[in-house]
């Protein structure tokens, strides 16, 4: 009885499933950002390959 009270408590797999939760968000901050300087990018990599 005691074991299965230890793994009522442990909290171990909550924090892992918070810090994957904390990578998705940052991961889809990181798309969405590059998402909207997409054409800025390309145009100064454009620019650049020409002066190349």
């Amino acid at each position: 009885m005691s074991m299965l009270k230890k793994f009522a408590n442990d909290e171990n797999g909550a924090t892992a499933i918070e810090y994957g939760l904390i990578a998705a968000l940052v991961a889809l901050g990181i798309v969405a950002a590059l998402g909207t300087l997409q054409s800025g990018l390309s145009g100064l990599f454009t620019k650049v390959a020409g002066s190349l």
